[in-house]
């Protein structure tokens, strides 16, 4: 509570000085040899060990310097698993020439639920699902070397977005870590290729540098080659990466934020890609950076702090009033922890306060990122954790669990607050079974009669060429509701815009759906096929095809009717449990089982006097011929194998990359062996079959 009350309340350049004032008076009470708080021994983690594998930072120099991470077990299982792709090209990742958003992450510390790589049990974690209102994430903590956890990387790059992580010195420790680290030009040069051999290698895409020390004034040439050498090295390691120059240290050594683009930290912007400026800036300073910036005033990125410490405009929940001011004076925004919302238990829950105060930011500063772009598409509106998991209709885990790693593309849901003037509300439902993944987008309200309400899903720019487009979802619903996709196409002839309007409309009477729309869209299509699920009836899945002349899916909307418009009832209740898109009716072909190499490391099995034995292994595999990039995750299974009837397949968890650690499986008297199953999923949400999946039989030690 304590944390949360200075964190809200209390200025940057105030903590520091309580920071060392108390360092100051704790050391001259007592005796030199006693350890502050911040030197208490944690639990032992031997990070070369096996265990559940776990995100973490570098602590000190000297790991950084002796590249020990690459020596944890943990390793690999940190690496991103989603490129980063913008414009729909994969590879293409320039920052836009417009003004942009910086997101930094800053919630509660960092390291939190989201360490678990593998996941956790927390459905009420931490997410972030606003990505389309965004251009850079930085994750941000107080440790020297912040790694983001691979989870925000898949999340974010999946969506469009660049992920930092942070070099951050600071406190009277961190002083003394400067003075070692920028030494001479030609050490300070090698710890910046360690911090690039690190993005590189786990799949991020660059730096926020926070050197919140004062300087001796002979350091500051050889700080300006550390930051302008890592700007280069990332440049040529990993095209499009972005360094970033946090407003703290002067270039006469002071630490004095500047709070606007000046002489005394415009050297350091120089040499990198951008800067973020401190909060506590004045009205008048984002035109004056921009001047300063001259053709580069959208690499200025002003500062806000949303817990409103010292911020123009007071942050919170008047955040769009220094957007406002930004985006009048065309610079770019730098938003500070986020977390707000979620670390102060804004009412009445996170998602209503999290959508309301994002709908703030969009409202002001606008969309920044747009999807679809590529094809295959595929989305079941996942924000990365819930109470339940399926997969293609049929339920495989009935428990609490987090994993953002498993988010998938978000909708643009407009927040609509529960204001009257909307019929139906539509939001993300965690509760009611999903299709696939853990959530959905639950329609819910009252329609009379041949009313219809239409709500935006997504804002893309799929380019089509006179070829066609697979539309598959799946829908739930009571009684005579239904759900149709409106879709939008822009065309430009003679620069004249001009739009299409085309609605797949659910499965019923052909007649009376083109009776009803028919004047309101260019086309209407009934679906082409309509199938149930064998083993869960209450979803349908609907097909449709569209061939559209050469034109940009720009809009797709979910159009909610009544398919009986005489109904006697004027409730409505639907559910939307993924939408994909693809360019031909072809689907993912999956590797045979025996095309896949799997094997087992770190294998320990252990066992108590009541005979029960735990197992804790790595599995591994990969394709012995071909390309596994086109399988976007792995879900993993176990079966109990005995001598009597088979058993249903237990789910166990989910991969990113081509390897899993099972720690501590529980295995019960009687089982002889234990089968564990990789089911792979393409990119356009296909999923293989668990019989024809490849797997690892293990038999029980001690039978």
């Amino acid at each position: 509570m304590l944390n949360l009350f200075l964190r809200t309340y209390i200025h940057r350049q105030t903590l520091i000085s309580i920071r060392n004032f108390y360092n100051s008076f704790i050391h001259s009470i007592f005796s030199p040899e006693m350890t502050t708080i911040d030197d208490v021994p944690q639990p032992d983690f031997d990070p070369n060990l096996p265990s559940t594998p776990v995100s973490y930072p570098i602590k000190t120099l000297q790991d950084l310097k002796l590249r020990t991470y690459f020596n944890s077990f943990h390793f690999q299982f940190n690496k991103a698993s989603v490129p980063l792709t913008h414009s729909g090209v994969v590879g293409d990742v320039s920052l836009p020439n417009r003004r942009r958003m910086i997101v930094c992450h800053d919630m509660a510390g960092g390291y939190t639920d989201d360490k678990w790589i593998q996941g956790g049990d927390n459905a009420d974690a931490y997410a972030i699902w606003h990505w389309y209102l965004m251009d850079v994430f930085i994750y941000f903590s107080h440790n020297l070397v912040t790694l983001p956890p691979p989870c925000w990387v898949n999340a974010a790059h999946k969506h469009g977005v660049k992920v930092l992580g942070t070099f951050i010195v600071e406190w009277d420790d961190g002083r003394v870590i400067a003075e070692q680290f920028l030494e001479t030009n030609a050490v300070a040069k090698m710890y910046a290729e360690r911090l690039s051999e690190l993005a590189v290698a786990l799949g991020f895409d660059g730096w926020l540098i926070n050197m919140e020390v004062s300087l001796n004034i002979e350091k500051i040439p050889i700080l300006k080659e550390f930051v302008s050498h890592l700007t280069q090295v990332m440049h040529s390691s990993v095209p499009g990466s972005v360094v970033i120059w946090y407003d703290s240290v002067t270039i006469d050594g002071q630490l004095s934020w500047q709070n606007q683009l000046n002489d005394s930290n415009k050297p350091f912007f120089d040499v990198c890609d951008g800067i973020f400026l401190n909060y506590s800036w004045q009205e008048d300073y984002p035109r004056l950076s921009a001047a300063v910036a001259g053709n580069r005033k959208y690499d200025v990125y002003m500062g806000i702090d949303v817990f409103g410490r010292g911020t123009y405009g007071d942050g919170q929940w008047t955040t769009n009033v220094a957007l406002d001011v930004l985006k009048k004076d065309d610079v770019s925004a730098a938003m500070f922890a986020p977390g707000w919302v979620y670390e102060t238990k804004q009412p009445p829950d996170f998602q209503t306060a999290q959508n309301r105060w994002w709908n703030l930011v969009e409202k002001s500063w606008g969309i920044s990122q747009s999807y679809p772009k590529v094809l295959p598409f595929y989305s079941n509106f996942d924000q990365g954790h819930g109470y339940h998991l399926a997969v293609g209709g049929n339920q495989v885990l009935d428990a609490p669990w987090n994993n953002l790693s498993n988010q998938s593309f978000q909708p643009y849901l407009e927040f609509s607050g529960g204001t009257a003037s909307e019929t139906i509300q539509a939001f993300i439902d965690f509760k009611e079974a999903s299709y696939s993944g853990g959530g959905n987008i639950t329609f819910k309200g009252v329609l009379e009669g041949d009313a219809y309400f239409t709500k935006r899903i997504f804002q893309g720019e799929i380019h089509s060429r006179n070829s066609p487009l697979r539309f598959t979802f799946s829908v739930k619903a009571e009684g005579s509701s239904v759900i149709g996709l409106s879709l939008e196409f822009t065309s430009k002839n003679d620069d004249v815009e001009n739009k299409t309007s085309i609605l797949l409309a659910s499965w019923g009477d052909a007649l009376l759906t083109m009776e009803r729309f028919s004047p309101k869209f260019s086309t209407v299509i009934m679906p082409q096929h309509v199938k149930k699920l064998e083993t869960a009836t209450e979803w349908i899945i609907q097909e449709s095809t569209v061939t559209p002349e050469e034109s940009t899916l720009t809009g797709i909307h979910a159009l909610c009717y009544k398919s009986d418009p005489k109904s006697a009832s004027s409730e409505y209740h639907s559910v939307l449990g993924h939408i994909s898109i693809q360019a031909s009716a072809n689907n993912t072909v999956f590797p045979r089982a025996s095309e896949w190499h799997v094997e087992s490391q770190n294998l320990n099995w252990k066992s108590d006097p009541q005979g029960n034995k735990t197992l804790s292994l790595r599995i591994m595999w990969k394709l012995n011929s071909g390309d596994a990039s086109v399988f976007s995750k792995y879900n993993i299974y176990v079966d109990y194998e005995t001598n009597e009837s088979a058993q249903p397949s237990k789910y166990v968890g989910l991969a990113l990359v081509e390897a899993y650690y099972v720690s501590e499986l529980l295995v019960p008297p009687g089982i002889l062996s234990v089968k564990f199953i990789i089911q792979a999923y393409g990119i356009n949400g296909d999923f293989q079959e668990l019989a024809d999946s490849p797997s690892l039989r293990l038999r029980v030690e001690g039978l």
